[in-house]
């Protein structure tokens, strides 16, 4: 019981609690204090109370009271647009992957502000190291994947006149508006990180809005992002607290990326700046996720114990307080008591419920109070729609305490493991119930397809896992529930130590689920960098196209002169520059001693009559890979120089076949030169074209090179 005395206290404790800044216009912004005759007015005024998720005392204070929201967006479209708009997206990508290494080196203090959101230290590296995680997966991709340079070039170019003198191309330009990202309360840190990165990398800056809860983790995060110097000017600003009304403010130029409740996305999406105006909006909402337990998943079999352990670390991690924590067990009928003892079985072997700072605790406790009661209000109308508590209890949890002790939880925000059970596998309330905590439902099917339809009664939902080792069931099983379901892991007994597991978003796989879900996605490696991106279809000239994509076309000028190409470094090679071989003759002997040293004997080099009788030759022809060997012959210049490697082909085609007596000559022209950040060297993409003595194209390909700059 809370005494007057304890009331006074929290609320001079809220008086006086730092209030968390935000981060506008290239400076740290913070509400003015009002005056107020009592110390309940002054709280109200200064900011909203965050407590410790543990022992409720405040630990701040959340007010932006008074902030200029329009003056920040203007200052992201204007300062933050140019700022990024000089750097390519290498020059962006090399930016992310020193930030990921600062915030590295400063990562303990996030630590210790994490704890008081009642995330343990595994919590916390979930949520910290995954955020730095993502960062350094874009500056890697971006690298690799990501032309040096703004504009990115999407599929080949598509030749629109006979003569190949028009043609179009699809490419992608960066939008010249902010991403407005409104964050979730569990991920402080990889919840904003997972956002900002593939804006950064695509070149747009990013308003943060981090959820009340644990606004002070998300605050923390951005300031050590701003004290390493590294952020463009105007790439990244934090608002901490309520930014009601900020649609009002977006248009076409924007993209807003949303995390929490389904009711709230609704709103936003009804926005007139959304519907008239054209503000895009992605969401990721609620989802009740499903792990089936495969009909031959006996306990025993490898296959159940990863089920088990998937299902009761999705229950505890972060006290089930992710949106990708399986909340639906769909088990076969038989089975259920089986999964329910060993589920129960695990729990009480491997999580201890408390105070995340008191040693030996695996489990913390929800990340505030209101997060508690809805979790409470939650299990009773599951249990009031047809549950029944088939492991562990409802009664107020008693808790080991920072100091080590164990007792009653006080105003801590705990909820013990619950799992429930429901005897009508179809029952509303299972299928339509949201219980944001550590608490899971289970459920019987009869058949493979009954697994299907109960899974897809969730509405759509960001994943599920089949555990399961029989091909045809898993088979089943994915082709019913792929179309309700962003992402599908497949556990069986090869991959469970592997696994990267049913609840972690990776940033290389694409996040987010159809329906209920929200119908978003986010991350999916650079899918979500285009997503920040216009694409649009160019036609003109190859000239034109050649000009705009920064990718050479056949039919637009190209220069052949005394100088071979291999002589130039990149910093005299020009997109355009070319050589044309000389012919040469491809004889009976060439094939014959290719095919003898090679081992390649396939009939139609070897056999006169079986490769007449092919309908694709005319005789014995020559090797592919033989004309690619002379080919090489005949372009390359032999002495060192500015090309150091070639390290590959790409995009391979044999189009007309070469026989005995024909010549072929090659014409090699620099298609894309790519200058690496990091290195003395780039790479070049060679547009070869082989055509023979009727000018026919022999084959087409690209070659690789890794070119010194100097």
């Amino acid at each position: 019981m809370t005494t007057q005395t304890e009331t006074s206290y929290r609320a001079d404790a809220a008086a006086t609690a730092r209030i968390v800044p935000s981060f506008v216009q290239g400076a740290w912004w913070s509400p003015s204090p009002s005056p107020s005759p009592s110390i309940g007015a002054a709280v109200a005024a200064t900011g909203v109370p965050v407590r410790d998720a543990s022992t409720g005392e405040v630990v701040a204070l959340v007010s932006c009271e008074g902030l200029d929201l329009g003056a920040a967006i203007d200052y992201a479209r204007s300062v933050g647009q140019r700022s990024l708009g000089d750097l390519t997206f290498h020059q962006r990508a090399l930016v992310l992957k020193t930030l990921a290494g600062y915030l590295n080196s400063v990562k303990d203090g996030l630590y210790e502000l994490s704890d008081q959101t009642g995330a343990t230290r595994r919590d916390s590296m979930i949520d910290i190291d995954g955020g730095i995680g993502v960062l350094f997966t874009y500056g890697s991709k971006g690298r690799r994947e990501l032309p040096n340079s703004t504009v990115y070039v999407d599929g080949a170019p598509e030749n629109l006149a006979r003569d190949g003198s028009f043609g179009g191309q699809h490419v992608y330009t960066r939008v010249p508006g902010v991403a407005f990202q409104v964050n979730a309360f569990n991920f402080p840190v990889w919840g904003m990180l997972e956002k900002f990165a593939p804006a950064f990398l695509a070149g747009v800056p990013s308003i943060v809005k981090p959820a009340t809860p644990t606004a002070f983790v998300a605050e923390a995060c951005v300031r050590a992002m701003v004290d390493s110097g590294l952020l463009p000017e105007g790439s990244l600003q934090l608002v901490s607290g309520s930014v009601r009304g900020f649609l009002d403010h977006l248009d076409v130029r924007d993209k807003v990326g949303f995390t929490g409740s389904a009711s709230t996305a609704r709103s936003f999406s009804a926005h007139p700046n959304v519907l008239e105006v054209g503000v895009d909006l992605t969401c990721e909402t609620d989802s009740l996720n499903a792990a089936i337990l495969g009909p031959d998943a006996e306990p025993g079999t490898p296959e159940f114990d990863a089920y088990v352990a998937s299902v009761v670390t999705e229950m505890t991690a972060k006290a089930g307080q992710k949106c990708t924590s399986i909340r639906r067990l769909i088990v076969p009928r038989e089975r259920m008591d089986a999964v329910a003892d060993a589920v129960g079985a695990r729990i009480e072997k491997r999580v201890v419920l408390g105070d995340p700072r008191a040693e030996g605790v695996t489990m913390g406790p929800l990340a505030s109070l209101d997060q508690r009661d809805e979790v409470q209000k939650s299990i009773n109308a599951l249990l009031a729609g047809g549950g029944h508590v088939a492991w562990g209890s409802l009664d107020a949890p008693l808790v080991t305490h920072a100091d080590g002790t164990v007792g009653p939880a006080a105003d801590g925000a705990f909820v013990s493991p619950v799992l429930l059970a429901f005897d009508d596998s179809d029952a509303g309330a299972v299928h339509e119930i949201e219980a944001f905590g550590p608490v899971a439902s289970m459920i019987g099917y009869d058949s493979v397809t009954d697994a299907v339809r109960l899974a897809n009664r969730g509405g759509g939902s960001l994943v599920a896992t089949i555990a399961s080792a029989d091909p045809a069931a898993v088979a089943t099983l994915f082709a019913g529930i792929a179309p309700f379901h962003g992402r599908v892991l497949v556990l069986d007994g090869s991959v469970a130590r592997t696994s990267t597991g049913h609840g972690s978003p990776v940033p290389h796989l694409v996040h987010g689920g159809p329906g209920r879900a929200g119908g978003g996605e986010e991350l999916g490696g650079i899918r979500s960098v285009l997503h920040y991106m216009q694409r649009t279809a160019v036609q003109g000239s190859p000239a034109v196209l050649t000009a705009l994509t920064g990718q050479w076309r056949a039919g637009a000028p190209s220069r052949v002169d005394a100088e071979h190409p291999f002589r130039k470094s990149l910093a005299r090679l020009r997109i355009g520059d070319a050589i044309a071989s000389e012919a040469r003759e491809i004889t009976l002997d060439d094939i014959g001693h290719f095919a003898e040293f090679t081992g390649d004997t396939f009939y139609a080099h070897t056999d006169e009559e079986a490769a007449a009788a092919n309908p694709f030759f005319p005789g014995r022809v020559a090797h592919g890979y033989l004309l690619l060997s002379f080919a090489a012959g005949l372009f390359v210049d032999p002495a060192p120089g500015p090309v150091l490697a070639n390290y590959g082909l790409e995009n391979l085609r044999f189009v007309t076949p070469v026989s005995p007596g024909d010549s072929v000559r090659v014409t090699l022209t620099a298609k894309q030169i790519t200058p690496r950040e990091t290195d003395e060297y780039g790479e070049v993409r060679w547009d070869a074209v082989l055509q023979n003595q009727r000018d026919e194209v022999v084959a087409t390909y690209d070659v690789l090179t890794l070119v010194a700059k100097e």
